[in-house]
């Protein structure tokens, strides 16, 4: 089961999300467009369980193997799991890590590097945001250094806890403190945009739409 904001703000798409939180002052929440999501028309929402990692050719098969398992006994039900694996090789996502986050009730994830085993993740419907694809996995290569860290990801820092909101055009870090008044303002601005759409689809002068709404 979610928690209200989470599904409030899953509702609620990137592009009134990003235009709220650019009037409130906000700035570097939005996420780089390289990484993109393998379900396009699935959105994903949820407070994030972050991951800071490194490579480590001197982990063997088996060190390497049991940290990541540890890492993902501790996601947490209704988080998206987001990962800065400091790493452009090898995948951080596959089939078996997206069967048993989501058997955990994780929404999702979002890696800034590369992820595997597609067609399952596709077949399953586990959301997983990446920058492509590569067979080759973590073996004897990777580990995870903190979890529920400050990361970063392109601009955006991500503290535990924030929200995340991710459709098709895109992914935004809404900080945990504000997150529910920015979910106010995105629902009121929706609001907003059906006034105006319903006055363009009545044949109003768009120029006079937006002076009308205060919303184009």
């Amino acid at each position: 089961m979610t928690n209200p904001l989470t599904d409030r703000l899953e509702r609620c798409y990137t592009g009134i999300l990003h235009d709220v939180m650019r009037g409130m002052g906000f700035r570097d929440f939005t996420l780089p467009p390289e990484i993109r999501p393998i379900l396009p028309a699935q959105a994903m929402a949820g407070p994030v369980f972050t991951i800071d990692g490194m490579v480590d050719r001197a982990a063997d098969a088996h060190q390497t193997l049991l940290a990541w398992t540890g890492l993902l006994s501790q996601a947490p039900t209704g988080s998206v799991w987001v990962c800065q694996p400091n790493d452009r090789e090898v995948a951080h996502m596959g089939e078996l890590s997206g069967e048993t986050l989501k058997n955990k009730g994780v929404r999702g994830c979002l890696v800034d590097g590369f992820a595997r085993d597609i067609n399952f993740l596709l077949e399953m419907g586990f959301q997983t945001w990446c920058r492509g694809f590569t067979p080759r996995d973590i073996v004897s290569h990777w580990l995870p250094r903190a979890t529920n860290v400050p990361i970063r990801i392109g601009d955006v820092t991500l503290q535990p806890g924030d929200y995340l909101v991710a459709d098709r055009d895109g992914a935004v870090c809404l900080p945990a403190a504000q997150a529910e008044a920015i979910a106010d303002a995105a629902e009121a601005a929706i609001g907003k945009e059906n006034l105006v759409r319903q006055a363009i689809l009545a044949g109003v002068d768009p120029q006079e739409a937006y002076l009308r709404h205060g919303k184009f």
